[in-house]
């Protein structure tokens, strides 16, 4: 019997050693593969407290004890990606720049808030890709957040801008 076979038998019947040995041994992949996510340390803790419930549920069932360490990874993972969906996407507060002319800096507030009037009329994921961007999160984050390839994301980008620019047109016709 292998010493993860070992491991998992010994945490099965509740020696609390083997789980101190378990966590030490695959703790730091899992925090890495939650934390590879874009998590904050909260969620990512969130996360890999989740993959240690679910092999707490699973300890039966797993087959294959010398890829424990890439199975707590893998769900980690998992468990980081659930969070982040479970996340709402809030639309960014509007801060107008400052302005010597009270007249322009109205103007300016009022066309940014317009913006994202025309933003929240979208269909998905156009409004959500667009809120993420405008956030200043990176593709590889927005890619994350949203369960696409990081490949499609400048494309649908492009197709979210042009969705947009035709409300902005639509809008502009009937004022």
């Amino acid at each position: 019997m292998s010493d993860a076979a070992l491991l998992l038998k010994a945490a099965a019947d509740g020696e609390d050693s083997a789980w101190c040995e378990l966590t030490a041994l695959y703790g730091p992949r899992m925090w890495a593969a939650a934390r590879s996510c874009g998590l904050g340390d909260s969620d990512a803790a969130d996360a890999v407290q989740g993959a240690w419930l679910r092999l707490l549920e699973n300890l039966e069932h797993i087959r294959e004890p010398q890829a424990l360490g890439a199975w707590l990874a893998t769900t980690a993972r998992r468990e980081a990606l659930q969070i982040i969906r479970r996340e709402p996407v809030a639309v960014p507060a509007l801060h107008p720049p400052f302005e010597s002319d009270p007249e322009s800096a109205f103007l300016e507030a009022d066309s940014v808030r317009l913006l994202w009037q025309l933003v929240t009329r979208l269909p998905e994921p156009c409004r959500t890709l667009l809120v993420l961007i405008s956030s200043e999160v990176g593709y590889q984050q927005v890619a994350v957040r949203m369960g696409m390839p990081l490949g499609s994301i400048g494309p649908t980008r492009g197709r979210c801008l042009r969705k947009l620019r035709t409300l902005i047109s639509l809008e502009e016709m009937v004022q």
